[in-house]
């Protein structure tokens, strides 16, 4: 009786072993991504819910120089969907990239065929194309700017690259490094949902994209903090701990509409305090986030998708605004103006700053 009992266990235990297996080689075969957007293929919403965006800063860079190189010819590239090619190609891993998948990709796809062609039979292409197109928007593109001439003056560019910027003003210094999803226990324990940018209090900050102020005050996580919504309604960009007594540009309110590369505050270390206007943090930086909103209910909540923007700060640097200090009220203003037709139709227009009564950084 014990013999057969013993057998029997032996071969409970082997059927484990080969089930527990199959599952781990299928497990491996998806990644945590494509599982998610399976996921919501059994949902009646469907609408992303999860995004990890772990591209990397040279991923970024190779797949915008050959967007602006192919760009205005048969065969432009939008980084976009080389992106979400490479992300296919390396199941979400982006260690795995190396820029010659991209020398690849270009010379399978010849003279007619497009990155769609190529990726219509793959399920989850679709998937990282939405992703990235909410979070890559309003970054790159045509854009028409005021320039300095070389002769002191100001003349008006026409291009197309990066029409994003800084959210720190050209000629102010800041370290970053990867900080997203490191732990923070202030008020409950949680994960840090954004980069923090050290500086020196009181340098300007800068909107990366153009967009409408949709929240801003006080709160005691964020100190004096301020929301803008990109004009596409696809990011909301976070700015965090600004400084103390005069954080903001002078002005700004929620329904501001504010250009990308506009000063709209200060660097601070404003926050981690139940009392206003405190500074509760050890450090100067800039706290900042960016929020992706695929459905209005993601906006609040526990449901919220935010980003790593590590990289995308490093890609950014390749863009600062340059920005003049007005001698008698110590505000600061960008020189450069920018024109845009993605813009509400009262902001497309480029203005000169007078600057006789500024200096320049």
């Amino acid at each position: 009786m014990n013999l057969l009992k013993n057998r029997f266990m032996v071969l409970v235990a082997c059927l484990f072993v080969i089930a527990c297996s199959v599952f781990a080689m299928k497990l491996s075969e998806i990644s945590a991504d494509t599982v998610i957007a399976e996921a919501e293929e059994t949902t009646t919403d469907k609408y992303i819910k999860w995004v990890d965006f772990s591209v990397t800063y040279q991923a970024l860079n190779d797949a915008m120089e050959l967007d602006i190189s192919t760009y205005g010819s048969k065969r432009h590239l939008s980084w976009v969907d080389t992106l979400s090619f490479l992300s296919c190609k390396n199941g979400g891993n982006w260690s795995k990239y190396k820029r010659s998948q991209l020398d690849k990709l270009v010379e399978a796809l010849g003279e007619n065929m497009t990155v769609d062609d190529l990726m219509a039979t793959n399920k989850y292409y679709a998937f990282y194309k939405e992703a990235y197109s909410a979070v890559l928007g309003g970054l790159l593109g045509e854009y028409t700017k005021a320039a300095p001439d070389g002769n002191g003056g100001i003349k008006v560019i026409e291009g197309y690259g990066l029409k994003a910027y800084s959210p720190i003003a050209e000629g102010f210094w800041f370290s970053h490094y990867d900080d997203y999803g490191v732990s923070r226990s202030y008020g409950y324990k949680r994960r840090h949902l954004g980069n923090d940018l050290m500086g020196s209090i009181g340098t300007p900050i800068i909107a990366v994209e153009g967009g409408t102020v949709e929240a801003m005050g006080w709160n005691r996580y964020g100190g004096w903090r301020i929301a803008i919504r990109s004009f596409d309604g696809k990011r909301s960009y976070y700015y965090a701990h600004l400084r103390r007594n005069r954080p903001y540009k002078e002005g700004l309110e929620i329904g501001s509409a504010v250009k990308a590369g506009e000063v709209i505050g200060y660097l601070g270390m404003t926050g981690y305090s139940e009392e206003e206007n405190v500074n509760g943090m050890n450090v100067p930086h800039l706290h900042l986030g960016m929020q992706l909103i695929f459905n209005e209910v993601q906006k609040e909540g526990t449901n919220q998708i935010w980003i790593d923007m590590y990289s995308l700060v490093e890609l950014l640097n390749k863009n600062k605004s340059t920005v003049v200090k007005d001698v008698k009220t110590g505000e600061y203003k960008r020189v450069y103006d920018v024109f845009d037709e993605s813009y509400p139709e009262k902001m497309r227009h480029l203005t000169t700053v007078d600057t006789s009564e500024f200096t320049e950084q």
